[in-house]
Parts: structure tokens; sequence; C-alpha cells
């Protein structure tokens, strides 16, 4: 599908230079002198560079429509991550590299959905958010500040997290996958 070269929203992928884009950030420039364009940084899908890009209200790009399917976690081996397509039961393996840090959080059962084009798999969505079970923390002092000093935790996944002084080992607390921070204590 052909947009206008300021119709470009951050989150679209582009067809550009023979690869696919995701623009990050965009702004609308109009200069004193000359024709208004949009001012674009995009991130290549495949090989994670950047570029910043101007783009006239005349020129046209391809924007290309991402297919998603919902898959669930299955397991880990040698680095490899199994999901099974909960619709065809198919399965597909990619690398732990592919999902980055917030593969720690991957949990047996998980729905995500995977984002491909023409069959090839450029990105991964997790929940939000989800349950950890705090394996180490300091203990409470008593009386140790009014103020809202947090302290470091280890989760049951090896991640660490910053949480506030009430919480215990043994705690279950809702971590937000993206920012990978403390929320609240799990119900």
């Amino acid at each position: 599908m052909k947009i206008n070269g300021n119709e470009i929203r951050p989150g679209n992928v582009i067809q550009h230079k023979g690869g696919l884009w995701a623009a990050v950030k965009v702004q609308h420039v109009k200069p004193g002198k000359g024709g208004a364009f949009a001012q674009v940084e995009l991130k290549n899908l495949i090989d994670n560079t950047k570029l910043n890009e101007r783009f006239r209200s005349a020129e046209t790009v391809e924007k290309i429509r991402l297919e998603q399917h919902d898959y669930q976690f299955l397991y880990e081996t040698d680095g490899m991550l199994t999901f099974m397509d909960t619709e065809t039961y198919e399965q597909i393996e990619l690398s732990t590299e592919f999902v980055g840090e917030r593969a720690a959080f991957l949990q047996d059962g998980m729905e995500v959905t995977v984002e491909s084009h023409e069959g090839r798999p450029l990105g991964i969505s997790l929940p939000d958010q989800v349950v950890l079970e705090v394996v180490d923390t300091e203990p409470v002092v008593k009386g140790q500040t009014a103020a809202s000093s947090n302290k470091p935790a280890k989760m049951d996944n090896g991640v660490r997290v910053m949480v506030p002084p009430f919480i215990s080992i043994g705690d279950k607390i809702v971590v937000e996958t993206n920012e990978i921070i403390y929320l609240r204590r799990a119900d």
C-alpha cells in the first residue's frame, strides 16, 4: 500500500532502499523557505541499523503490513526458544538473541504474538506484565526511613528488579516486562 511521505507515523513499517524499516520517531518540519517534509528516524528490522531520512509530501513509500500470529511458548533448548502456533499447532524456533533480554520473562504456556513478513519473523510481543516470585532481597529494617527508598531483589527467573522495602523473600510481585520495573504485589 503506497502512502505519502508526510503520512508516516511512528510504528509504521515501510519498504525503503531495499529493506524493511520501522519508523521510530517522526517530526514534521515546515521551514520558512521550501516545502514541508517529515524527518523520520528509521530502524532496520533485519539488522537493527538506524537511519535518518527526509520524506517530502510528494514522495510515496510502500507501507508494509506485518502478519501477526499468536504462539504459545513451549520450552528452551540450547539457546533456541520453541513456540507453537495456537491455530495450526505448527512449531517454530527462534534464537534467544532474537527475543533479547525479555526472554527471561517467558514462562511455560505463555501466549506471545510474533510479527512476520513473508514468513520471516521480525518481532515478538510478550505480555506487558508477568507475576514473579522474589527469591533474594535484603530484609526489612524497621524505622530505616520514611522516604520511599527501593531495594534490589532477585526474581525466580534471575532478573533483578528494584522493589519497595516491604517486599520480602517468597512474595509474588507483578513486573512490567517492557521497562522491567516493579508494579505491585500479586493477588
